[in-house]
């Protein structure tokens, strides 16, 4: 990309980069990782016109979600955490999102100028993104006088 003067990378992840749930502990791991790892990348291709778009796609119809994932019968001591195995469960509610739409709005921000750092796909996404970001920002708030107290003495 540097040698054809630009480009765009695409970076499929999920909101569940940015909003966790219990029993998707390694789930997350992987997509707040790739995530940070992106942000950095941006930044370091940036100056050779290359552009970096983290894809944050909230549920869709897909045969992953309803027939191919495969898990792992729960321990007893984890029985009370359903929040994967309910998302699997068609009979809980089908996904919200279109993957075709998805796709079709993810090959359209190729063409966008300067690229999305980020781009959440499906609109229960986005709400529980701006909600878990809005928990974090005010939770780091309220940690002004513990992150100063560290700080060295002039």
């Amino acid at each position: 990309m540097r040698k054809q003067g630009g480009g765009r990378i695409i970076q499929i992840s999920s909101y569940g980069g940015q909003v966790a749930y219990a029993a998707n502990s390694m789930y997350h791991a992987c997509k707040f990782g790739i995530e940070g790892f992106c942000e950095s990348v941006a930044q370091e291709v940036a100056k050779f016109n290359i552009g970096v778009t983290i894809v944050e796609p909230g549920g869709a119809r897909t045969e992953f979600r309803y027939g191919s994932a495969k898990v792992a019968s729960l321990t007893p001591e984890y029985e009370h955490v359903h929040g994967f195995l309910n998302m699997l469960d068609k009979s809980k509610g089908l996904a919200p999102g279109d993957p075709v739409k998805m796709a079709e709005r993810i090959i359209e921000s190729v063409d966008k100028e300067p690229a999305p750092l980020r781009m959440v796909l499906g609109s229960a996404a986005l709400k529980a993104t701006i909600e878990r970001l809005e928990e974090r920002l005010e939770d780091y708030k309220t940690q002004t006088a513990l992150a100063a107290s560290t700080d060295v003495a002039e």
